[in-house]
């Protein structure tokens, strides 16, 4: 029996990183795929193991999920910060230690859709 390979886990947000969200919310509505983003998460499917990461309904992410070929990519949806060596996300601030320097990112915080 062929043993898998050990993967990291990394977790990607659905709204603004793998779709053309900006900001518009719409509860049943998930919006298009953003151009790139199949061959983003192909690229890393080669050496990690990826978990989108979403408030939104995961049937209906999921459903967005095979609509756009991401399925096979991706082992599972959650809504739960799962064990993972990486968070993607577009609403999200990077701690490196220091908090004064945190205090300002936070508050100059932007997403890339409202710079």
């Amino acid at each position: 029996m062929k043993k898998e390979k050990y993967k990291p886990t990394i977790l990607i947000d659905l709204d603004g990183v793998l779709n053309t969200y900006k900001g518009d919310y719409v509860e049943n509505y998930i919006p298009p795929i953003k151009e790139g983003a199949l061959d983003f998460v192909a690229g890393l499917y080669e050496n990690y193991k990826l978990v989108l990461f979403t408030t939104r309904d995961s049937e209906l992410a999921k459903k967005w999920l095979i609509d756009n070929g991401l399925d096979k990519y991706f082992d599972g949806v959650t809504n739960q910060k799962i064990p993972a060596v990486l968070l993607v996300d577009d609403r999200c601030v990077c701690f490196r230690g220091d908090y004064d320097e945190l205090i300002q990112d936070i508050k100059n915080f932007r997403t890339w859709h409202n710079d």
